[in-house]
């Protein structure tokens, strides 16, 4: 009996061990648990379950953090998740279907926590904002999911979604009416702010640096507002703290470029992920990200896999801002490489060859080098170029036998000379002469064309097709 009753234990432990991958999968997903090992962490560092939250996001280094509030009221970094994927480039979305991934400040309140996503869980940013609508941005439904797949949205594993939910779960149960979620292009450090100093969006970026600052310094969420077309934070007013790290940010910039820090600009073939997961497929051979292959395969199929083979392009730029070449990513953080290649001389284009004088050429003959034009209708006549010679030629050589021997018909008999020619006056041709020869006559109009013909004209008649 007790050997039954212990093969019943086990059986029921396998059993739970099976399906505990799929525990969540169905209706329950929104009881999606907090890992015991991030219950230990955030004990480590004096945090509960309970206490809000905050994310940030940074497209170029594909990384997510969640930062959560102590006791003492100020935010400290719980975990950081490599992200899987993310689509487009770096800037903010601005209209729909243009794949970007949104940048700026959003709030995540929980009614837009989607348990029953297609893509395991998600919660939705709230996209377009009070700034986007303010430009005029379209676009919706632009979240954060599962599956590793993107169109616009920022894409985890399945297990690193459903923890993420999890935490922005229980903060919201506990009485957050709203998680803020910092979106940035990359890290608001000055190397960065250096390099993309001319980039089309660098004046968008420096007004979220301004968000980026106030957290940073204070480690309080700062309160936003839209006035103007741009972000206004804490309504205005920041602590000196604040100003004396934004001006010395802006002296970091100044030394760095003077010191020849390139500009740059990213192209991404489309979007990217984090370095992890590509060492992992070349380590495992294998597309399978955990849990997120199975979902992956079930048509969700939106990310551009080709796109990560190679990394993004790196546009160089010399210091009046004209293109000086383009690298792939290996060479995107090597500030030497990059340097060496906006620094280097640019190719001196090739210098034309001297003019060579113009050949003299002797003056054609008036009347017989003249080409007459050619009527509609008419047989064409093409001119067709003989070859000079300096050998004098006498009429009478000129002359085949019949008509030198018929030489004493008149005129327009049937040698059809002139009178000068017959009295043997010799005429030296020292230039070419242009002899004209008939070519086919044009197909009158209205035949009927052969089925090639047809053929060859009705593709003509098509537009280019890729």
């Amino acid at each position: 009996m007790a050997i039954k009753q212990l093969a019943l234990v086990a059986f029921v432990a396998l059993s739970l061990g099976a399906c505990e991958e799929e525990r969540y999968r169905g209706s329950a997903r929104h009881w999606i648990p907090i890992p015991s090992a991030t219950y230990t962490l955030m004990s480590s560092q004096g945090m509960t379950k309970d206490q809000p939250i905050l994310i940030r996001s940074y497209k170029k280094e594909s990384e997510l953090e969640v930062w959560k509030r102590k006791a003492d009221g100020q935010y400290a970094l719980l975990k950081t998740f490599p992200m899987c994927r993310w689509s487009g480039q770096l800037g903010p979305k601005v209209r729909e279907g243009d794949r970007m991934a949104p940048e700026g400040f959003y709030a995540i309140a929980p009614q837009q926590m989607n348990p029953n996503s297609s893509y395991y869980v998600s919660f939705n940013m709230g996209y377009p904002n009070a700034y986007d609508r303010a430009h005029g941005r379209t676009g919706a439904h632009l979240m954060v999911h599962g599956a590793c797949s993107s169109a616009g949205c920022y894409s985890m594993t399945d297990d690193q979604i459903g923890e993420i939910y999890a935490l922005v779960r229980e903060a919201q149960n506990a009485g957050q009416k709203a998680v803020q979620m910092q979106a940035f292009p990359f890290r608001m450090t000055p190397q960065n702010l250096a390099k993309h100093r001319l980039d089309p969006n660098i004046a968008f970026w420096k007004n979220l640096k301004e968000g980026s600052d106030y957290f940073e310094v204070t480690g309080s969420e700062p309160s936003v507002s839209v006035a103007g077309g741009r972000y206004v934070f804490n309504d205005g007013a920041a602590p000196a703290a604040v100003a004396e790290k934004r001006r010395q940010d802006e002296v970091a910039v100044a030394s760095l470029v003077a010191k020849g820090t390139p500009a740059i600009r990213l192209l991404y073939d489309d979007g990217d992920q984090h370095a992890s997961f590509k060492q992992a497929l070349v380590s495992n051979g294998s597309a399978a990200l955990n849990r997120s292959a199975s979902w992956a395969s079930r048509d969700v199929g939106v990310s551009r896999e080709d796109a990560l083979t190679a990394g993004p392009r790196v546009v160089v730029f010399d210091d009046k801002g004209k293109a000086k070449a383009t690298v792939r990513a290996v060479s995107a953080d090597n500030d030497a490489v990059l340097a060496a290649v906006a620094g280097a001389p640019a190719e001196e284009p090739a210098k034309p060859e001297a003019a060579k004088p113009a050949v003299q050429r002797p003056a054609a003959a008036p009347a017989a080098t003249q080409v007459a034009k050619v009527l509609p209708g008419n047989a064409q006549q093409a001119p067709v170029l003989a070859s000079a010679s300096s050998t004098p030629v006498t009429p009478t050589e000129e002359k085949p036998f019949l008509q030198r021997a018929l030489s004493f018909v008149p005129v327009f008999g049937i040698g059809g000379s002139n009178a000068t020619a017959d009295q043997g006056v010799t005429t030296a041709s020292t230039a070419p002469t242009t002899m004209v020869a008939p070519l086919p006559p044009r197909r009158a109009s209205g035949l009927k064309t052969s089925n090639l013909d047809q053929a060859t004209a009705g593709y003509a008649s098509q537009p280019a097709t890729r």
